[in-house]
């Protein structure tokens, strides 16, 4: 069982819980969810906690990052979607965190399960959504009518901006899921070739190194795509948040 690949992505209750037949059980997903909320919440609070004004390392990397997050909201909203900030930055942390913790040895990839990207991914088409019609009222489905297209094209446009706008939930949890579930799946699947070879002896143990080598590639590589995926969850939130402010743009 240590060896299948599929194993780590099995969502198994800690504390299990039943109402009425809905299970509510504490699970291994919602106990990493937890441990990411305090280990984030906890570093944030302890850096910027003697706000010093020589900051210290946590100090810079937390104002480097909420600078980072702050850079990407303004770049891809304007100035007024400062009042995204808070979303934006909360959704780049639970992403990142889920991405990066999963990476530890016996941990969970909460973001590898398309129930929790599908269900962010959800939140942020609702919102945009709602907002949009907020702010621009029935003008907010002018959206799907890209200005300076002649009448005889809106009948091809229309229904395609329409599609485009409606499938962004899924493109948005499955490009995070997919690529989370594949990086997972060829680390345990080298680590299984390199277990294997290294228990056999002699020979074994030489041929072990190799896939070993391409996990450890494998490994950095991972940890590249955990943050980078996160950064695109956050650019593309920021890029549909947008319609909120500025239709056509």
């Amino acid at each position: 069982m240590a060896l299948d690949p599929i194993h780590q992505f099995v969502i198994t209750p800690i504390i299990p819980f039943e109402v009425s037949g809905i299970d509510l059980s504490f699970t291994n997903s919602a106990l990493w969810m937890v441990i990411g909320a305090v280990l984030s919440s906890a570093f944030l609070m302890f850096a910027i906690q003697k706000q010093a004004l020589v900051p210290s390392r946590l100090q810079a990397f937390s104002e480097m990052l909420y600078e980072f997050v702050a850079g990407m909201v303004r770049e891809n909203i304007g100035s007024h979607g400062r009042q995204y900030f808070p979303l934006i930055f909360t959704l780049f942390i639970i992403v990142l965190m889920g991405n990066v913790l999963g990476l530890l040895p016996y941990s969970f990839t909460y973001t590898s399960h398309i129930i929790v990207t599908g269900v962010l991914a959800l939140s942020i088409f609702l919102l945009v959504t709602a907002m949009g019609f907020f702010n621009h009222g029935l003008k907010f489905l002018t959206l799907f009518t890209p200005p300076g297209v002649p009448i005889v094209m809106q009948f091809l446009i229309v229904p395609i901006e329409i599609l485009s706008f409606l499938i962004r939930p899924a493109t948005l949890s499955l490009r995070l899921f997919a690529n989370m579930m594949a990086g997972h799946l060829m680390l345990k699947v080298f680590a299984g070739f390199s277990t294997m070879m290294l228990g056999l002896g002699g020979i074994g143990l030489i041929a072990g190194l190799i896939p070993m080598f391409f996990n450890v590639a494998l490994f950095s590589l991972e940890l590249l795509v955990a943050v980078l995926q996160a950064y695109i969850f956050a650019i593309l939130s920021c890029i549909y948040l947008k319609d909120t402010v500025d239709l056509h743009h």
